[in-house]
């Protein structure tokens, strides 16, 4: 008997406010309301240091690190909400990525979690192209640094301030189902890649 998918949404972004986590958060409500298990976790939760070789070598991946690839690894789908940052990815996600890729296990090998999981991605931002131009750098960071697979499809919510309704769902019906669509397909590859 094979086990639910687990899907986990989380934003490169902990700030008050964040339009990209407050997507993620809608992300996990939709899934569960669909009948696939969902976990939303805050990398606010997670601090770490800056990623520096040295202090790798010195004291090892932070535990931080290690409680988050743990996390990853219960989940077999996972979607990101990415904040762009100079037509790129944000600090916090690009350290939390490369501290997840340092990650051994007790026999001192790499994990690299992320090749074994399958991702979506998406992204929110006030202005109207959606936070389009920071997903490039993302998909390549999990694609060609992180051997992991990702969704062809992408979600992009512009103008993300005044796009929800009052029940904290998206106002424009075309754009929730969407968002619903890529959430389900999410759930099927990752079952047919990792289920």
């Amino acid at each position: 008997m094979t086990s639910p998918i687990r899907l986990l949404f989380f934003a490169g972004s902990s700030r008050n406010g964040s339009h990209n986590m407050r997507l993620a958060k809608l992300g996990a409500t939709i899934a569960e309301a669909n009948g696939i298990s969902a976990t939303f976790a805050d990398l606010g939760d997670y601090p770490m240091p800056l990623y520096n070789g040295d202090l790798e070598a010195a004291e090892g991946p932070p535990e931080n690190a290690k409680k988050f690839a743990s996390l990853m690894a219960l989940h077999a789908g996972i979607f990101i909400a990415c904040p762009e940052y100079n037509a790129s990815i944000t600090p916090l996600l690009k350290n939390t990525l490369d501290w997840v890729s340092r990650v051994t296990d007790e026999d001192g090998n790499r994990v690299n979690v992320c090749k074994t999981r399958t991702f979506a991605l998406g992204a929110a931002s006030p202005g109207g192209t959606g936070g389009m131009r920071g997903l490039y750098t993302v998909r390549h960071l999990l694609e060609h640094g992180l051997g992991a697979i990702v969704l062809p499809d992408q979600f992009l919510l512009p103008k993300a301030p005044g796009a929800y309704d009052n029940h904290g769902h998206l106002d424009n019906k075309d754009s929730q189902e969407r968002f619903k669509t890529q959430i389900e397909s999410l759930a099927r590859a990752a079952r047919i890649l990792h289920g």
